[in-house]
């Protein structure tokens, strides 16, 4: 039995070695492959995470059947549950919190609707321009095009109405919007 754990302490440790040295190129290698894992159910079965789990289990298998008078049974299900534990903690602790955190800098057209922008280059009352859109901590320029068809001037803050055919329909505000919105700023 000790060989068996042994074994999975190796096979634990390699592939920690082969994750820090290789790992770049590993995941582009294997890009995809492991995408099975991302749905809901399966997070648990994250690489780190089972290889983690059988390190442990070689592990403390290794130390426990040398360093205790548990018999082999008793090893075996010690093991076990300390691995589980160390896998669970490392999931709820690194992995989940860690994919909570990924940020993207994406975001979709139909997302700017509804939001004040300000013209960057002037909207002809049939032709484009372009906005300028604050998007989290950036700014975006986009092409865009008088809603209800006046010209409206550089520097001037738009609402975004309609976003379609990878243009923003823009109108101008009213002072009294400016000065509303302005103050909820």
């Amino acid at each position: 039995m000790v060989e068996l754990y042994w074994g999975l302490l190796l096979i634990g440790v390699l592939f920690a070695v082969i994750s820090v040295l290789f790992g770049d190129l590993l995941g582009g290698a294997l890009h995809g492959a492991f995408d099975f894992l991302s749905s809901d159910s399966l997070h648990w079965f994250q690489p780190m995470v089972l290889f983690s789990g059988l390190t442990v289990l070689g592990g403390a298998g290794v130390l426990l059947t040398r360093y205790s008078p548990l018999s082999a049974a008793a090893v075996l299900l010690l093991s076990i549950l300390l691995a589980a534990t160390i896998g669970a903690a490392l999931y709820l602790l690194y992995v989940k919190p860690l994919r909570g955190a990924e940020n993207s800098v994406a975001f979709s057209m139909k997302d700017l609707e509804g939001r004040i922008g300000e013209v960057s280059v002037s909207i002809p009352a049939k032709g484009f321009g372009e906005v300028l859109m604050r998007i989290g901590a950036g700014v975006t320029n986009q092409i865009a095009a008088s809603y209800d068809g006046t010209p409206i001037a550089g520097g001037v803050r738009v609402v975004v109405v309609e976003a379609r055919d990878d243009t923003l329909w823009v109108t101008a505000m009213e002072e009294n919007e400016l000065t509303r919105s302005g103050a909820d700023e």
